[in-house]
């Protein structure tokens, strides 16, 4: 049995979970890394990231009728048969710019 009490070096907020694995797996992994937990918790990372994109080729792969609909239309022709009279929902004087910068995230400051 192996409990699992740390999930990276970052700032993301930990949880205890107890798992079971074959000896063999566990002796493999004890080859490899003398931090059990760091281990399984990248590989698991790396697993859902696999898992996302896979699920993201399919839906690419498999589009929605609706999104496939907005594509043959083309996006200008789409925006343009939108109900108008919804200019108003937004104020944008209201807003604070913010810019996206890799590795930090959304940031104030002009866009």
């Amino acid at each position: 049995m192996i409990i699992l009490s740390r999930i990276f070096e970052t700032e993301m907020a930990s949880e205890r979970v107890t798992i079971t694995l074959p000896a063999a797996l566990v002796d493999g992994i004890d080859r490899c890394e003398r931090n059990r937990s760091r281990f399984i918790a990248e590989a698991v990372a790396h697993e859902l990231a696999r898992r996302r994109r896979q699920g993201l080729l399919r839906s690419i792969a498999n589009p929605h009728p609706e999104a496939v609909e907005v594509a043959e239309a083309g996006l200008a022709e789409w925006g343009a048969a939108l109900p108008s009279g919804d200019d108003g929902l937004v104020d944008a004087s209201s807003g604070r710019p913010v810019r996206w910068i890799e590795g930090k995230g959304w940031t104030k400051g002009p866009a």
